[in-house]
């Protein structure tokens, strides 16, 4: 099974739009079919973007299922190491620091760019397109 750490715009995305990959992700991650690593600090990030007014639209009981679900099941780390590898947003570190703590897998993320470089330490960081190739070949062996 991969450890993954998913970063809040595939949460995001996948409570937009309910049948495109994010969507899918996310079931696989509440269905235990991957772990889902978590923080306190990754965790309120996606409490706090979720609770911006530009997401005001989306049903807030179904968010708070979602948020209830994901602490319920998530694996949960406590990082010891600080991270500052990513300089223009140093804020993204957390996700780093959640991988390294976690020995996660995989970090997926539908904002490539944000991270400088495609492995940090033994996490590749991965599209959520690329994320469900690696899954399906998984399964096919």
């Amino acid at each position: 099974m991969f450890k993954a750490v998913i970063d809040t715009n595939v949460i995001i995305s996948a409570l937009l739009k309910k049948k495109g990959i994010p969507a899918l992700i996310l079931s696989l991650a509440l269905l235990r079919k991957i772990d889902l690593c978590l923080s306190k600090e990754v965790f309120d990030e996606y409490q706090g973007v979720l609770a911006r007014k530009k997401f005001r639209g989306l049903d807030p009981k179904k968010v708070r299922r979602l948020l209830a679900q994901i602490k319920k099941q998530g694996l949960w780390v406590v990082p010891k190491v600080s991270v500052n590898a990513i300089k223009k947003d140093p804020d993204d570190n957390k996700f780093l620091e959640c991988c390294l703590e976690a020995d996660a897998d995989l970090l997926i993320t539908g904002n490539i760019k944000r991270f400088p470089f495609r492995k940090f330490h033994r996490t590749h960081i991965v599209t959520p397109r690329e994320f469900i190739d690696l899954f399906l070949k998984f399964l096919a062996k």
